[in-house]
């Protein structure tokens, strides 16, 4: 096979590959300016509403379920919205850091726990604990040692709050029930879903 060939070939792969990657990006977006009816109806909807209106600003209006909450300093609260299995292997915690004071919070030092890489100010302190199988879980890390976990945790304004997550290898599948900590907090037993 000449190169001439070869590089005809390869061309159309590509071309190949950006109509797939069109048609994908495509079905996968809307815009706000299309009629309710043109767009999906169980994508659009909030949940529990009768509107046909699309849920594109309307996701943050009703507030995530509170799964657990625990107490730190200074009124900053911790709030688990969210403990699920992931088909790798993972389990996400995911929730709000609420500052419910009236100074802004930045004594989040401690919230990285024995940090010694790269990932700066972060929630990497956190740990699982799977009572039932007597075992400890620690926060998940990538190849270059940074936690996989919320990063630039320096500081949250006085009545602000802010979305977190955190990854850990997940329990086995007979354990239901965890307690979650992040330093100066209280321990907080949370439910998994999934």
């Amino acid at each position: 096979m000449s190169v001439r060939h070869k590089a005809q070939v390869r061309g159309g792969a590509a071309v190949a590959v950006a109509a797939v990657m069109a048609l994908t990006l495509a079905g996968c977006g809307g815009s706000d300016d299309k009629p309710s009816g043109a767009q999906s109806s169980s994508a659009t909807k909030p949940s529990g509403s009768g509107s046909q209106e699309p849920s594109v600003g309307n996701a943050s209006s009703a507030p995530p379920a509170v799964i657990a909450t625990a107490a730190g300093e200074e009124g900053v609260v911790l709030e688990v919205n969210e403990v699920k299995r992931d088909a790798g292997g993972f389990l996400t915690v995911s929730g709000q850091l609420k500052n419910t004071g009236d100074k802004d919070f930045s004594h989040t030092t401690a919230w990285r726990g024995n940090e010694l890489t790269g990932s700066g100010e972060s929630v990497a302190g956190a740990t699982l604990v799977d009572k039932a199988g007597k075992k400890r879980y620690y926060v998940l890390r990538d190849t270059e040692g940074r936690c996989l976990c919320t990063t630039g945790v320096n500081s949250i304004g006085a009545g602000k709050s802010m979305p977190f997550f955190v990854q850990f290898p997940a329990p086995p599948a007979s354990a239901t029930e965890v307690d979650f900590s992040l330093p100066t907090f209280a321990t907080a037993t949370i439910k998994i879903s999934g």
